[in-house]
């Protein structure tokens, strides 16, 4: 067990990331006794206010976004929380600040969520002031960077004053309790592991759908687009982990090893293996939405929509397609992950008239977390007409399997792994490298192939390209 630490330092205490997931997370590991007694959690931003400013303005945040039922004990959590305000901009801001956390003799860990280019004066800052020691750990929120270039930057500015196993790169979604249960459901049960590859599998479908627009991202999202924001972070990493090869141990070093191997196979691709497709107006449950541009307020020609078929050039997937497709203003919110194995190489009962699927394993991640695996079962009957086939269910609802645990937010998971130290959900530099590099090679495709999105109403599932990507190759979209 690595050392716990014993001050926990929130860059951007007041912003919507604070408020909706870090307070609730840490309030609720506090109700649960998760975290040592004397944490210390220390906030910091522009906002000018105190320590008890800061616990009334973290109080209506808990009120709002953490339900009743886990808000035990907030009257003393509230009491563990400190604020300092800071400009990141103002080096003798960060004195000030290292004096309002105090020694950090037993380890120090922060969370950092600030503005690309305040990375380099935020870090050179902590070094100067002494917060950036040897037993200090810092995690990195996204965005970190726009491409290759622009996060080695970022990536060499923390490096200058931290080393690498300081470093945890936060993807949210590895902290999903579903997108854990994938490595569980691979490498824990014999039934799957024997099939996993080339041999048995037909193709795999990763969808990030949300039914949301810009809400308050209006000024990130414009300049990032759907393939910056959710393919070169969040679906990559599903992807490596549906992927990878069987890590030695269920440690850091050894997942995020098999991890880069994936990402490194991934073959360029090509100009017709992309779609991308920007909303216009149209409905959401019902409810009239504006188009992309309108929302924004401006013309603009950054994808909301993007659909890949992507290809993995190693020994175990070679020749399998994984399509991955995410979206704003799409039908239903929707993460999933679908593995479709290949048919029956003989139908035995075919002569009866019988017609078999091929079986298909669906991994839910959001909304709802659950596995659903569907298998061919003989329907009841004397078969007098023939016999009948068909697909029967067998679905794992985790919040029906396991009754008693509590869902947590995935923050919970990742805030209580920095402060212990344990970098397992964490992603790595030449993760992260690895990935960018493949996403500015799509871009670059775009720029001289002219590539521009195509429009699709809101509250479809994008642009009718998108259907074709699959379709030509006999593969429908899991909806």
């Amino acid at each position: 067990m690595n050392r716990g630490s014993d001050s926990l330092l929130l860059f951007g205490a007041t912003g919507d990331l604070a408020q909706r997931m870090l307070l609730p997370s840490l309030c609720a590991l506090h109700a649960d006794k998760l975290v040592a007694e004397d944490l210390r959690i220390i906030g910091t931003a522009r906002q000018d206010m105190d320590d008890a400013g800061y616990r009334n303005f973290a109080r209506a945040a808990l009120e709002k976004f953490l339900p009743a039922e886990r808000r035990g004990g907030m009257g003393t959590f509230l009491n563990r929380l400190h604020y300092q305000p800071l400009d990141a901009t103002d080096q003798a801001g960060f004195t000030t600040l290292a004096k309002k956390v105090g020694p950090i003799d037993e380890g120090l860990a922060i969370f950092l969520s600030t503005a690309p280019a305040l990375f380099e004066p935020t870090i050179a800052g902590l070094a100067a002031s002494g917060l950036a020691s040897d037993k200090a750990r810092i995690g990195l929120e996204k965005p970190l960077g726009t491409d290759l270039e622009t996060s080695r930057q970022i990536n060499d500015a923390v490096a200058s004053a931290f080393r690498e196993e300081q470093i945890f790169r936060i993807d949210h979604y590895l902290g999903k309790e579903t997108v854990q249960n994938l490595l569980a459901l691979r490498f824990a049960n014999i039934l799957f592991e024997p099939l996993w590859n080339a041999a048995h599998i037909d193709h795999v479908q990763i969808t990030v759908a949300e039914t949301v627009g810009l809400e308050s991202r209006v000024g990130y999202y414009d300049g990032s687009g759907a393939l910056r924001d959710m393919v070169q972070n969040h679906m990559l990493q599903l992807l490596a982990l549906v992927a990878m090869e069987p890590p030695s141990s269920f440690d850091a070093t050894a997942v995020r090893d098999e991890k880069v191997k994936v990402l490194r196979s991934l073959r360029l691709v090509g100009p017709d293996e992309t779609v991308t497709g920007q909303y216009r107006a149209g409905a959401i449950g019902g409810q009239a939405v504006p188009g992309y541009d309108e929302e924004l307020g401006k013309d603009s020609d950054t994808e909301t929509f993007v659909a890949i078929k992507a290809h993995l050039d190693n020994w175990r997937w070679k020749g399998v397609p994984f399509y991955l497709r995410t979206g704003k203003r799409l039908p239903t919110r929707r993460t999933e992950i679908v593995v479709q194995f290949r048919r029956v190489p003989h139908s035995i009962f075919a002569g009866k008239g019988a017609r078999s699927e091929p079986n298909r394993l669906v991994i839910g991640i959001q909304p709802e977390e659950n596995i659903t695996l569907s298998l061919m079962a003989k329907v009841p009957g004397l078969d007098r007409e023939g016999l009948r086939l068909r697909e029967v269910p067998l679905d794992i609802r985790m919040q029906d399997a396991f009754a008693g645990p509590t869902k947590r937010i995935a923050y919970e998971r990742l805030l209580l792994d920095l402060i212990e130290g344990d970098q397992t959900l964490f992603v790595r530099r030449d993760e992260v490298e690895a990935q960018w590099d493949w996403i500015d090679a799509i871009r670059a495709s775009w720029g001289e192939h002219g590539v521009t999105p195509k429009p699709y109403t809101a509250g479809t599932w994008g642009p009718s390209a998108a259907i074709a990507l699959t379709e030509r190759d006999g593969v429908h979209w899991h909806e």
